[in-house]
């Protein structure tokens, strides 16, 4: 816990009560370098625009006198004890009194002359404002790799998955209203803070908004970890996406397993040639994997709409049709088409006085429908335990 006094309750953690109109938070980790000055800035905008606000400086377990100089800079520090650039924004907007938050790092890359621009979209009803650097980063702010591969790519795949809209989605100077701090309920303790929030503000529906910024050389050392950080984001995005990382491979792996088995099964000629008993195996291989990553998929879904109160319109729309009876009546009446065929095989194998097999291709179609009607049936019951927790 971070030890700073906390006045109400929200979504796990303590906010403070609204006193004032804006709250610039800014974490910091070892930044004595640049603290003062970012400090310094900060208060100077908001005298001179009149804004009746305060700077929350949360340290995050720094080894040098970041805190202490924060503090006789005007700041006041709230000590995160967790390290991660998720937990230190936990903490500053727990302590944040402003009914407007402007986050900002403490590195100089950002110019707080930005943040009336910023609080003009908040006043004029954005929920959500994002800084866009991409068009003005000035010469030695940014690493070639980060501007043209990793910010554009995981920018990308953001907007892919969840249609932000947003071109800079891990831009650090961002703001929001305080109030929508417990709808989007973030929870992530690393970078990949950033990129929780555009999603939960995506999810939620909040009126984001985007401003172009300019973005500065940074001041001191980076804490960045081009590769590790990239992956943190790249997977919390797959995670907190099943429909992209379950359900489009599993149907596309099911659905071209079907069409292989049948061309099989048809001896249908594809590249000038009639596929065989070993291409039926890789076939029936990706409709018995295809099929289980789907309910994983479905599972993931669940768990999500169930437990962390995600929402997505096509599992609703789904979940409202469909019944535990509907997954066991498809589950067994596949199965009991497998086992059907498997005895027709097994009642021609007796006729012929148990000789040689000759139906190696009906067998294996019969194994698979069977193998994959029991995953249906049993996933079936597995979506409706995670059911019982249904909210509504």
């Amino acid at each position: 816990m971070s030890t700073l006094e906390h006045t109400t309750h929200v979504g796990g953690r303590r906010f403070q009560a609204d006193e004032v109109t804006l709250t610039v938070v800014i974490p910091c980790l070892n930044e004595e370098e640049n603290i003062t000055e970012v400090v310094t800035r900060a208060l100077a905008v908001m005298e001179r625009e009149g804004i009746d606000g305060e700077v929350v400086v949360a340290d995050n377990r720094s080894e040098d006198r970041s805190a202490e100089l924060a503090t006789e800079a005007g700041a006041r520090v709230v000590h995160e004890p967790r390290r991660g650039y998720g937990s230190a924004y936990l903490a500053g907007f727990a302590a944040a009194r402003g009914r407007y938050i402007v986050m900002a790092d403490a590195d100089l890359t950002y110019d707080f002359e930005d943040i009336p621009r910023f609080m003009e979209h908040l006043e004029a009803g954005g929920e959500l404002v994002m800084g866009d650097r991409m068009d003005n980063i000035q010469p030695g702010a940014m690493p070639w790799l980060h501007r043209y591969v990793g910010n554009p790519l995981l920018s990308g795949i953001l907007n892919l998955f969840f249609r932000t809209g947003i071109r800079d989605a891990h831009c650090g100077m961002r703001a929001l209203r305080r109030d929508v701090l417990p709808r989007l309920d973030l929870r992530t303790t690393g970078m990949e803070f950033a990129s929780e929030m555009v999603i939960r503000a995506s999810k939620e529906d909040l009126d984001i908004r985007e401003l172009p910024i300019n973005y500065h050389p940074r001041g001191g050392e980076s804490k960045l970890s081009t590769f590790r950080d990239g992956w943190r984001h790249l997977r919390f995005l797959l995670v907190h996406s099943p429909t992209h990382l379950f359900m489009i491979p599993g149907a596309a792996m099911a659905l071209l397993g079907a069409l292989i088995a049948l061309t099989v099964l048809l001896q249908i000629d594809i590249f000038g040639r009639t596929w065989d008993l070993h291409t039926m195996v890789a076939g029936s291989l990706l409709v018995i994997v295809g099929t289980q990553v789907v309910a994983l998929g479905l599972a993931a879904h669940a768990y999500a709409t169930y437990f962390m109160a995600a929402k997505d319109p096509w599992f609703d729309r789904v979940r409202s049709r469909m019944r535990l009876e509907h997954g066991l009546l498809i589950g067994g009446a596949v199965t009991l088409v497998g086992v059907v065929i498997a005895a027709v095989v097994i009642g021609i194998w007796i006729n012929r006085g148990f000789g040689a097999l000759s139906d190696e291709r009906a067998v294996i179609a019969a194994a698979t429908l069977i193998i994959v009607g029991i995953q249906i049936f049993f996933s079936s019951f597995l979506l409706s335990i995670l059911g019982l927790r249904r909210r509504g």
